[in-house]
């Protein structure tokens, strides 16, 4: 592939969600797409329009190779399995600061709620206090920190805060492991949510075209910007919930999430130890302010609802696809 007049961005987690998908919106903008990945070749049959490059960005020189003419890097890798990562993940944004330093490449960095705690609630600002009350949420203000000591000595950076992930490639999401069960058709979903208590998500492909927007913004934003999305605001705590049995059917049942098995689990299952630590997150209303962002790009990214319940349901194997329920309906009009 030829550079493209700077355009080359250096992706760190391309075969994950938020990864991957601001991977191909660029692509799909003329970018030239770089993704960096411990098995390239693997990688490479699922993805063949990228530039696949083998490395691991848990080692400096890997990194520093694979961003020479970057213009970006987008930072959206944990490490394997998520083990360590309280070890691992300050070092690997460390790596991504010095390689961004030595080409002069911009960092995209997906920010997360878990910066703040319920002393800043219920309507959280960009620049509201940030007071952890979990290790994850801890390490999060660390990285950012070191972000903005970085781009006061000339690193340009974009960070951008939203809600619970959902979407086709949100994999490890309360969505995708927490409300439904991934490859069974739905019948039954589990709210976690309490109610009347509010609640924010964010759908994928928004958060990754709001994130190439601000990309495309280039010099005119400051050198450490940090953003917030509203995606969609569950008000009550029960609209996503309506959304799935409005898309799935209305004979879905509900339930409660069963939150008296996550201490129970969590020692063995890593999932359960996440939802244990933000558990907080469920028992009060918050709500990111997006004026910043809409003052910047003048609107926000938004898929409607029912369509990106629809979409994700479908990337699940919750629900047919819209090709499958067309041959679902000719075989039952075969049968009569």
């Amino acid at each position: 592939m030829t550079e493209q007049n700077g355009r080359v961005a250096l992706v760190l987690g391309a075969t994950g969600g938020i990864g991957g998908e601001v991977a191909r919106k660029l692509a799909a903008r003329g970018w030239q797409v770089r993704a960096l990945n411990r098995d390239a070749a693997k990688a490479r049959a699922r993805a063949s329009n990228f530039e696949w490059i083998q490395g691991d960005a848990m080692n400096a020189i890997d990194l520093m190779t694979a961003a020479q003419g970057a213009s970006l890097i987008i930072h959206a890798v944990n490490p394997p399995g998520y083990r360590d990562w309280e070890k691992l993940v300050v070092p690997m944004l460390d790596n991504t600061i010095a390689a961004a330093r030595s080409v002069g490449a911009r960092i995209l960095l997906p920010g997360t709620v878990y910066n703040f705690g319920p002393d800043s609630f219920p309507v959280l600002r960009e620049n509201s206090p940030q007071h952890p009350v979990t290790k994850k949420g801890a390490i999060r203000v660390e990285m950012e920190r070191r972000l903005e000591v970085a781009s006061r000595t000339g690193a340009r950076v974009i960070i951008v805060r939203a809600g619970d992930f959902f979407g086709p490639g949100a994999a490890s999401s309360w969505f995708s492991q927490g409300m439904v069960t991934p490859g069974k058709l739905l019948t039954t979903v589990k709210n976690p949510a309490r109610c009347g208590v509010g609640h924010q998500w964010a759908y994928l492909p928004d958060v990754a075209e709001t994130m190439v927007r601000l990309i495309e913004c280039g010099d005119r934003l400051p050198s450490f910007a940090v953003y917030h999305m509203d995606g969609f605001w569950d008000a009550d705590g029960c609209q996503m919930v309506a959304a799935i049995k409005r898309v799935a059917g209305a004979t879905i049942k509900t339930q409660a999430f069963p939150w008296w098995i996550v201490p129970l689990a969590a020692p063995f299952v890593t999932f359960m130890r996440e939802l244990k630590e933000m558990r907080y997150l469920w028992r009060e209303p918050l709500r990111m302010s997006n004026e910043r962002l809409i003052t910047e790009l003048g609107s926000e990214p938004h898929t409607p609802i029912d369509e990106a319940v629809r979409a994700s349901l479908v990337s699940l194997g919750c629900l047919p696809s819209a090709g499958q329920e067309g041959e679902a309906r000719v075989s039952v009009q075969a049968v009569h």
